[in-house]
């Protein structure tokens, strides 16, 4: 029963192996936390996420109304930056969240986490998919943890090395730019289909709601809006596809940190294997990691700068986490596991370590 519960692969030596009975006070602790903030929900939390709903709403007419002025320069870069913001505050600190179901108990059709549709060219039926159910069931879990390297590219050694690696340096690049573009096509699995594993029916079936999202969203942004606006219409096409653009090198950024900095840990598919809730508590532990910074920060990251609290809670509304991270620390610290925090600047630096690193058949 006190046998250390051991864990596969290359672990962090920061963490401690924790025994059964360790595990299951882990689970009772951090459950405890959870329930304390579950029992203090209220109108306070209703009012931030209907204030954050209205800031992006009035912030994306705002940068569009400037942007039909876009031939003055000051216009276009104030519109462009207000577009770039509603667009990052609608996909991380909202839609996010909302599907996540965090505000479900409000019983609002607009905050309701099977119906909201988000901002980008993926659909919100294909997120909670891959990342509500995948992701945070299985995290990086290798071979079913979509999200190690998005089939992209090798960022831990467990990953088998193929030659196409080598250019990751290189391809990391326009992936961070159009990020939204691998959302979109992510729960396709083209891998399976291209080695035969994957019907082509199965796969025109899957693809027919992301084609009519991206027609919609495509449509919005790079025809309806530029042609409304007559003679500003360049202006405008333009100032979409950098607002576009901030979104998806901010949200690629802030993801990446979540999972792929220097500390974190993947699992082979054994450690489900009679897993337990305080083993699952573990291994999103040590499997994440945090950012530090401003307030402000913190809601334009979505609380994903939060993100071991996240994948602990990810039904409690972000803006708890902030309130949650130092009881969540302290259990940490208590139990000798590695609480990951650090600020962008350092974590998104070995992100970019790892990318470079393991473009080469590096074992460890």
């Amino acid at each position: 029963m006190n046998m250390p519960v051991k864990l596969q692969y290359f672990k962090n030596p920061k963490n401690r192996e924790l025994t059964q009975f360790e595990l299951d006070e882990l689970a009772r602790e951090l459950d405890a936390i959870k329930q304390e903030v579950l029992d203090d929900l209220g109108e306070k939390d209703a009012k931030y996420i209907r204030r954050v709903y209205s800031t992006i709403r009035y912030s994306s007419i705002a940068g569009r109304a400037l942007l039909f002025a876009g031939w003055f320069p000051p216009a276009w870069l104030l519109g462009t930056g207000l577009l770039g913001f509603a667009k990052i505050m609608e996909n991380m600190e909202l839609g996010h969240n909302v599907m996540h179901g965090q505000y479900d108990w409000m019983n609002d059709p607009k905050l309701n986490g099977q119906t909201y549709e988000w901002d980008i060219v993926g659909t919100s039926d294909n997120w909670r998919q891959t990342h509500n159910f995948k992701h945070h069931t299985y995290t990086n879990i290798k071979g079913m943890d979509d999200d190690i390297g998005y089939g992209l590219l090798r960022l831990f050694p467990e990953q088998r090395w193929k030659p196409g690696y080598l250019l990751q340096p290189i391809y990391a690049v326009p992936f961070c730019l159009l990020f939204q573009w691998g959302v979109a096509i992510q729960n396709l699995e083209l891998g399976k289909y291209f080695k035969g594993r994957k019907s082509k029916e199965q796969t025109k079936e899957e693809w027919r709601p992301m084609q009519n999202k991206i027609g919609k969203q495509l449509f919005k942004d790079y025809v309806f809006f530029p042609l409304i606006a007559g003679p500003a219409a360049l202006p405008v096409l333009t100032g979409n596809m950098v607002a576009n653009g901030l979104r998806n090198i901010w949200t690629f950024s802030i993801i990446f940190c979540g999972h792929f900095t220097k500390d974190v840990e993947v699992f082979p598919k054994s450690v489900l294997q009679n897993e337990s809730r305080g083993h699952w508590y573990m291994r999103q532990i040590r499997g994440s990691s945090n950012l530090t910074g401003s307030e402000a920060f913190h809601i334009l990251t979505g609380h994903l700068s939060h993100q071991i609290e996240h994948h602990l809670y990810p039904d409690v509304p972000a803006r708890r986490y902030r309130q949650m991270a130092p009881k969540v620390q302290a259990v940490c610290e208590k139990y000798g596991l590695n609480y990951n925090n650090a600020s962008l600047v350092k974590q998104y630096g070995s992100v970019i370590k790892r990318i470079v690193k393991y473009a080469f058949p590096f074992k460890k």
